[in-house]
């Protein structure tokens, strides 16, 4: 016997309005003065929805919507002198919604009932950690990211564009988020936990944006702090595996047929960056460090316009090598851009396969390039910014993870 989904849309309605009136009622209060809205009123509000759009369409439910909105107002009217918010009213017609929402999509609006459940009944945390855990330069940056997230990228076009059809504005917008929201999650973990595993942690985060920019900020701190030089040691390394990680995921989102042939090599960097880089971090562990500094920017935003406009320049150099010189090119593309940054070397290599311009056993030399050219560029940076000391613990390192990608890249597979 099949059940009848009208059946199916109220219950799930029905538990919407239980779950977030549960809530509701632990903050009604006992008083002749005590909220108008508990857990019944939201229950018979969710059901409100359904029933409304299930028996009308779009006119019952602008009626039951429009009714809901009027008895809230009169609810915070009664109340307006012992509680000004408007959250228990906004929540109530937001209810009425959606127990409309659950005739189309029942699981979404369950979904969308437990974050609003979870957001109310986690008022005095959010308010304490907003007013006391943001600083003003960090409110800032958090609106600069969701700005850049929510607002620039959906305007940016997503198409092909430019000479060779070699530019995606959208593409480029992405990578400039992404390398906003990597930079503040680095950020958020030494404010947590501070130095000594904040950089550990920052280490791996800011890699999957750029090793080499990582093992340079890493050596410039390991000088000016020696008490933090072991945490930037294993912040370095770990930024490799990063690296490494990330090559994983750009190269299987933008073709997994190159994936299938360049894992090896990726799999064997990616393990020896994880023993070393493992060694460093408990050797981290046992020292003393200085606390974090809460007045840090949290991104820099010069930096990932930076990084943004390399990966846009090496998908050009790529395509326009690829169609000067053949695959020759597309080699020295990948290992000049290797230097700056072996992600984009690696995306530009990944989609030339995706197009069909480069057959998937001929990318394992030009993405192997550009990983071992920007290898290099993290030595350089680390004996440069983070002196003899610094150079000491990362170096063998990076020259281990380095030898056992090019081993593995062209080792038999059984």
């Amino acid at each position: 016997m099949r059940l009848d989904p009208s059946i199916t849309t109220l219950a799930v309605a029905l538990g919407i309005g239980l779950l977030i009136g549960a809530e509701r009622e632990r903050r009604k209060g006992e008083s002749p003065e005590r909220g108008a809205a508990g857990i019944r009123t939201f229950a018979a509000a969710s059901l409100a929805g359904a029933a409304g759009l299930l028996a009308a369409g779009g006119v019952g439910l602008s009626v039951t919507v429009a009714a809901s909105a009027w008895l809230a107002g009169l609810g915070y009217w009664r109340n307006r002198n012992d509680d000004p918010g408007l959250t228990t009213e906004i929540a109530l017609v937001l209810t009425v919604l959606l127990g409309a929402l659950c005739v189309r999509a029942p699981g979404l609006a369950a979904g969308t009932a437990v974050v609003v459940a979870v957001l109310l009944a986690t008022r005095a945390p959010l308010h304490r950690f907003v007013r006391l855990g943001f600083s003003d330069r960090e409110a800032r940056d958090a609106l600069i990211l969701a700005s850049a997230a929510l607002v620039i990228l959906p305007l940016l076009p997503d198409r092909d564009a430019g000479p060779f059809n070699a530019f995606n504005p959208h593409v480029v917008g992405l990578v400039i988020v992404l390398v906003l929201a990597i930079g503040a999650a680095g950020h958020v973990a030494v404010r947590l936990v501070g130095e000594r595993f904040g950089l550990p942690i920052a280490g791996l985060i800011s890699g999957f944006v750029s090793s080499v920019a990582t093992i340079g900020a890493m050596g410039a701190r390991a000088r000016k702090s020696p008490s933090a030089l072991a945490s930037a040691a294993s912040a370095a390394i770990l930024s490799t595996l990063a690296t490494v990680l990330q090559l994983s995921v750009v190269i299987g989102a933008t073709n997994f047929a190159t994936l299938r042939v360049v894992w090896p090599l990726l799999a064997a960097g990616g393990t020896v960056a994880i023993v070393y880089g493992g060694a460093l971090t408990l050797a981290a562990a046992r020292t003393e460090s200085e606390p974090a500094a809460p007045e840090a920017r949290a991104f820099s935003i010069l930096g990932a316009v930076v990084f943004a406009a390399t990966v846009a320049s090496v998908l050009f150099v790529s395509a326009a090598l690829r169609a000067w010189l053949g695959e020759p090119g597309v080699l020295a593309a990948a290992a000049l851009a290797g230097f700056a940054d072996a992600h984009a070397a690696a995306i530009s290599v990944a989609a030339l396969v995706g197009d069909g311009k480069l057959a998937a056993h001929d990318a394992v030399a030009p993405i192997l390039a550009g990983f071992l050219t920007n290898t290099v560029s993290k030595v350089v940076f680390a004996i440069s910014a983070g002196g003899r000391p610094f150079a000491i613990r990362v170096t063998p390192g990076l020259v281990l993870v380095a030898t056992a990608a090019a081993l593995a890249a062209f080792a038999p597979i059984a």
